[in-house]
């Protein structure tokens, strides 16, 4: 986000509560996320490319609440033999969400609408109207295949195809090679030069957010915990403005219960604008002033390059540590301040990750929600699956392989790259030591807490190590290219080659 949009952003935050009641508040907080995904997405060379990609997020977010309706929201009638799959309001969500998009369409030929520049020019009207028509069929095929009477099996097929979809969507977009054949392709269809494709002609901004959004969404219906979801609150929840770029990965249920506070939110709440302000400045100071001052003398390719004493890449090594967690943690205070502004409490995302005197307390204070995420969607499922085994497999082994996948995971989610992949194993090593490590000094360590200034001597050595393993890792991060980062691996311990 740019400081025009988090501006504009504070600003309708500040203002929905003050000028709105009851339901307003909550239909004005659906259409603001609608149209704020099409006003964040950045242009893009391939023709239409920047409208359709929001478009095409909102419809997966309408699929998603539609394969997830739950039982919990059907209500009796008597007309029928069957609850109604449909209520009101979802059908006035659903007008709403094609009636926003439609209405950006028209940018294309309506001079007003294009002056606000919410969206950059949108294909012709009538692409867009067969868009909304074959989009609408598909809803309505999935409603009528979809009664209270469908066997949960082919339910849950529904919803493992959707999210077979969406991984998919993932991989392609954090794989470089495939990004460029989907561009190369989608040059084709809109009659471009297909030699000037690249991964940036399908930067689709926010998608890596929303997708974790849907899939919690998917599976907990699976597992019957997801709470019962209108259309509305569900686009309000994965779209939701402040949060869309920049995260938190929220949970369905926690933001459900904000979104049932808003009709009594007080018009007027110094408290909330206070502390709503105060977490939008702090970021805003991480963000645009620390992390941009860091950024000058952060490790990167170019200044690894020119560097060639230890010192030096040490120092820029540290400066890219603090530059990237003052740059991710500006953000996300950004986005909690908006979110107080709207009577939305976002879960935090950071607690002082740097200070922790071990590699798991450390990820669980470093991007607390992702690891929340993968924790509870991969590593549980992965571990109870493998101890069901017959012969059951060694707990250590079991422990190893949940470390790797999980990590793998959390690193090609930033990209499918082989530094990624290393970054990856190296913090799935680095947890595995820590846990092998602490089960079989859990005994002196009870003992150490009688002594106190051993203890803190022991927790210091723990926060110098844990520091360290961390920032070396970032080497990966700060250096795409594998070779060019082994390499200053090296160097920082005086091994040039």
């Amino acid at each position: 986000m740019t400081l025009t949009d988090i501006a504009l952003f504070a600003l309708i935050a500040f203002c929905i509560p003050l000028l709105l009641t009851g339901r307003g508040r909550a239909w004005a907080m659906c259409a603001v996320s609608i149209m704020a995904i099409f006003w964040l997405q950045p242009p893009l060379p391939v023709r239409w490319l920047d409208f359709t990609l929001p478009a095409v997020t909102l419809g997966l977010v309408i699929v998603v609440w539609r394969l997830t309706l739950s039982r919990k929201t059907q209500q009796a009638s008597v007309e029928t033999p069957y609850p109604r799959l449909w209520q009101s309001q979802d059908y006035v969500a659903l007008t709403l969400a094609i009636g926003i998009t439609g209405v950006l369409a028209l940018a294309r030929d309506v001079p007003f609408i294009q002056q606000w520049q919410v969206t950059t020019r949108p294909p012709e009207l009538r692409f867009v109207v067969i868009g909304i028509g074959l989009f609408l069929c598909l809803l309505l095929l999935l409603s009528t295949r979809a009664r209270p009477q469908t066997p949960l099996p082919e339910r849950r097929d529904r919803g493992r195809w959707i999210a077979i979809i969406i991984i998919g969507l993932l991989v392609i977009l954090k794989t470089d090679a495939l990004a460029v054949f989907v561009a190369a392709g989608w040059r084709t269809l809109s009659v471009q030069d297909t030699s000037l494709a690249s991964a940036l002609d399908i930067r689709w901004l926010g998608f890596s957010y929303v997708a974790f959004r849907l899939i919690h969404m998917l599976r907990d219906a699976q597992l019957g915990t997801l709470p019962a979801l209108s259309l509305r609150d569900t686009i309000t929840y994965v779209l939701f403005f402040p949060a869309y770029t920049a995260g938190s990965i929220d949970r369905a249920e926690r933001f459900l219960k904000d979104v049932e506070t808003w009709p009594s939110l007080p018009r007027w709440d110094a408290d909330r604008v206070g502390r709503g302000g105060l977490r939008i400045a702090r970021g805003l100071f991480r963000k645009f002033v620390l992390s941009s001052l860091l950024s000058m003398v952060a490790l990167n390719p170019a200044h690894a390059m020119q560097v060639q004493s230890a010192p030096a890449l040490w120092l820029m090594l540290y400066a890219y540590a603090f530059y990237l967690y003052f740059d991710f943690s500006g953000y996300t205070d950004i986005a909690i301040g908006i979110g107080i502004l709207a009577g939305v409490t976002l879960p935090e995302n950071f607690d002082r990750p740097y200070t922790k005197h071990t590699i798991a307390l450390f990820w669980q204070s470093w991007h607390r929600t992702l690891s929340d995420w993968v924790r509870f969607y991969v590593y549980s499922p992965l571990s109870r699956a493998l101890l069901k085994r017959k012969p059951k497999p060694p707990t250590d082994l079991v422990i190893a392989i949940c470390n790797i996948v999980t990590m793998l995971i959390i690193g090609l989610w930033h990209g499918v790259t082989a530094a990624f992949v290393i970054w990856g194993l190296w913090h799935a090593l680095a947890l595995f030591i820590h846990k092998m490590w602490s089960d079989r000094t859990r005994k002196a360590y009870i003992k150490l807490k009688a002594e106190p200034a051993r203890l803190r001597l022991w927790t210091y050595a723990g926060m110098f190590i844990t520091f360290h393993v961390v920032v070396l890792a970032w080497v990966w991060f700060a250096l795409p290219d594998a070779v060019m980062a082994l390499r200053i691996l090296g160097r920082l311990f005086g091994l040039g080659w």
